[in-house]
């Protein structure tokens, strides 16, 4: 039959010597095998009953109620509630990846943000954040929440948008027009972006637009200034001018 010592545990299981002492001393894990000499010895048993305790540490118990409910709870039951544990970790930390995605993408977007437009975004893009989807059917609905981009997102179809925005307000800040080789250049990858965003279906790509231009109050939609969406408009029409004088 297995045994061990204190040290041995303590090594094997990454737990002080001073904490089990402590379990020892409270009655939480006793030793099972004393010898002769005092010294102590753990059985399998005891380290299943540890790796309880363990679990049992992990949703914050403190060691009083896990001395309570150890011999009331199967190990089952204790792996059951530390999955469920673990499982509200998992959504809390990937509601942070998010939120901290969407931050560093607003950072590339705007250049900076002030502590008033994070206050709000925290405030109020939950509740604003599906307006959008009031304007299309269940079907339309449900393909652009996949489809669409996010600031939450770090794929490479939200980057490349970020970034033709990044070059439009660029050359709206440099005053490049959009009828110029760069806003050519611009709108022919953003067509082309949007054909594989919507699936090259033409009639939701322009419905998508015309929502896209609402107010922010209406659609809940990331802010676009009407510049940009100026630009948009006039450099994909410079593109289509110029393909049909070429065709």
């Amino acid at each position: 039959m297995n045994r061990w010592t204190t040290g041995q545990v303590s090594k094997q299981r990454n737990i002080s010597v001073r904490t089990l002492r402590y379990y020892d001393q409270i009655g939480l894990l006793k030793p099972s095998y004393k010898e002769d000499n005092g010294r102590r010895y753990y059985s399998e048993e005891d380290l299943f009953t540890l790796e309880k305790i363990t679990l049992l540490k992990s949703l914050s118990l403190p060691l009083d109620d896990i001395r309570n409910v150890m011999d009331r709870l199967s190990f089952r039951h204790i792996l059951i509630a530390h999955h469920n544990h673990l499982q509200e970790q998992l959504s809390s930390l990937q509601s942070s990846i998010a939120n901290t995605t969407s931050l560093i993408n607003m950072v590339d977007l705007e250049g900076e943000l002030s502590w008033e437009r994070v206050s709000h975004l925290v405030h109020n893009v939950q509740p604003t954040a599906k307006q959008w989807i009031e304007y299309f059917t269940d079907d339309e609905s449900a393909f652009l929440q996949n489809a669409l981009p996010r600031l939450s997102s770090g794929d490479q179809a939200t980057q490349q948008y970020v970034s033709l925005l990044r070059r439009i307000e660029w050359c709206i800040q440099e005053a490049i027009p959009p009828q110029s080789d760069e806003g050519y250049h611009i709108a022919f990858e953003l067509m082309k972006l949007s054909q594989e965003t919507f699936n090259g279906d033409e009639e939701l790509m322009e419905k998508f637009w015309e929502v896209r231009k609402r107010p922010t109050e209406e659609s809940g939609l990331y802010p676009v200034s009407e510049d940009v969406l100026n630009f948009v408009e006039m450099s994909i029409a410079y593109v289509l001018e110029k393909e049909k004088a070429q065709q």
